[in-house]
């Protein structure tokens, strides 16, 4: 009989990474919990801010947005999301995530497949709007 160990993260205590933009928070992935098939975090946006856009070689990317309403940019096609509405971004898409309203408004994410390598998983198209060190995905 195998054993499974369940690790509970709360978002709260994972380290906020602003360098894409707004407030990303990567929950459950190979190095936080063993995940092997793909990563899921929460993201963060206030008034304005968005995440730059950027594509996934190797992944789709699930957004399921929580509350307020954000603007999805997938190529030239924009898709407005309210509250308890999602979307999927297909592989290799250009996509950018803004928050043109006037409240907060949070979203979960989900990546799957993993790249072959951390390094691999995410290209940059625009110059991303804030400060810092990516946080690693991969690994243990």
């Amino acid at each position: 009989m195998q054993t499974t160990r369940v690790t509970k993260v709360a978002a709260r205590d994972v380290a906020t990474n602003r360098r894409r933009g707004g407030d990303i928070r990567v929950l459950l992935s190979p190095r936080t919990v063993g995940s092997t098939s793909g990563f899921m975090g929460v993201v963060r946006l206030g008034p304005g801010e968005y995440v730059s856009e950027h594509y996934h070689p190797h992944s789709e990317e699930f957004v399921y947005v929580v509350s307020g309403h954000l603007v999805l940019r997938v190529g030239e096609d924009e898709v407005s999301l309210g509250p308890d509405e999602a979307v999927l971004v297909p592989q290799g898409a250009r996509h950018r995530l803004e928050n043109r309203g006037e409240e907060d408004a949070s979203a979960v994410f989900h990546m799957s497949p993993l790249a072959p390598r951390p390094e691999l998983g995410h290209v940059d198209t625009e110059e991303p709007p804030g400060p810092g060190v990516l946080p690693t995905v991969g690994g243990h």
